[in-house]
């Protein structure tokens, strides 16, 4: 017996016959064990999880040397508490970046109904001129009813900026902190390639992949036999269809969490702008650093957009002052993450305390 899609998953896929679908380590990383940090081997599962979301706990526990039992015991623990979320990022379009300023006392309420859009994949209130950032999938056709329709009504908007991304040299559902070392990392499957270009698979998706790709939405570490069960399927064919949607890019099954969880309690938002003929360079050197979780060419006044977390104030300075990128790039401005309501797809508890 199949069950129902949700809604929003149903845009982000072509049903068969329909129209095409446009839905590094770093070892010794010094993080810090700030209040409410997880210890030491609670990390090291969760970076696991970041490199495969549906690797078994068997399979984590050989990558990590540590018991299965032990490992298993943690990373459902982990789960179970919402500090950890396994989910299915389903492409649904091109990318685009939206910048809100809002009127006072509003701030919460834009960037929670921001969050709250299927489309949307992060959503975070700043500190700084610039009150909310959101990025949002933006299938073909729909960026002037996004822009001159949809966003003017979210709650509280005094001025908007939309900007189309060009191309990632690294998402927030590919980032991996540099926990684990390389060997760890080589026995779950080694590190995720960037992306290049934010365009998504022209892939042909029939109704037995929609029913997968929406119970992966909802748990990426659904056993293959239910997601056979729900896709009215063998649980043979469930496998072979799940290796081919994270094959093709349809979805990316990742592990989401709050950086500060990792020790990692300073996130800034940076608007880099620079020569065009060295944003490459800049780019490749940005990202040689683990702690910078999305690095993105975008349209408009700077080039480049980038989310870095740290283990502290101090060591952002010197991130934003002393790194190799700096020397090569014209002008740089920052923005503190306040709040996240929404990381790669998924929304966290502060959205739901907003009326």
């Amino acid at each position: 017996m199949t069950h129902p899609v949700p809604d929003h998953l149903t845009a982000s896929v072509r049903p068969a016959g329909g129209p095409a679908l446009r839905p590094s380590t770093h070892p010794g990383v010094p993080l810090v064990a700030g209040a409410g940090a997880l210890d030491a081997l609670d990390r090291r599962i969760v970076a696991a999880l970041q490199i495969d979301g549906r690797a078994s706990w068997r399979r984590i526990a050989g990558a990590l040397g540590e018991p299965e039992r032990k490992v298993a015991r943690r990373g459902l623990r982990l789960l179970e508490s919402g500090d950890v979320a396994v989910r299915g990022l389903v492409m649904r379009g091109e990318t685009v970046i939206l910048r809100m300023t809002c009127r006072p006392g509003t701030v919460r309420d834009a960037a929670v109904a921001a969050a709250r859009r299927a489309d949307c994949i992060f959503s975070y209130a700043l500190a700084g001129p610039v009150d909310c950032v959101a990025e949002l999938q933006c299938p073909p056709g729909r960026l002037g009813p996004l822009m001159l329709d949809e966003v003017p009504a979210l709650p509280g908007l005094v001025s908007q900026s939309v900007s189309p991304v060009l191309r990632y040299f690294r998402t927030v559902h590919e980032w991996s902190p540099g926990i684990l070392d390389a060997g760890e990392v080589e026995a779950l499957g080694g590190p995720s390639g960037t992306v290049g270009e934010p365009v998504p698979p022209d892939v042909e998706v029939g109704p037995e992949e929609l029913a997968i790709l929406g119970a992966l939405a909802e748990d990426g570490r659904r056993t293959h036999e239910d997601l056979a069960a729900v896709a009215g399927v063998s649980v043979a064919t469930a496998r072979r269809r799940v290796e081919m949607l994270t094959r093709d890019g349809v979805v990316s099954i990742r592990a989401v969490v709050e950086p500060a969880l990792l020790g990692l309690p300073v996130e800034a938002l940076l608007w880099i702008r620079t020569r065009p003929d060295e944003v490459e360079k800049v780019g490749r050197l940005l990202v040689e650093s683990p702690l910078v979780r999305y690095a993105a060419v975008v349209m408009g006044e700077h080039q480049l957009l980038v989310d870095v977390t740290q283990p502290s104030k101090a060591a952002l300075h010197e991130f934003l002052t002393a790194a190799p990128w700096v020397r090569h790039v014209e002008a740089v401005q920052s923005h503190l993450v306040v709040d996240a309501f929404k990381r790669s797809g998924v929304e966290f508890p502060s959205s739901s305390r907003a009326a």
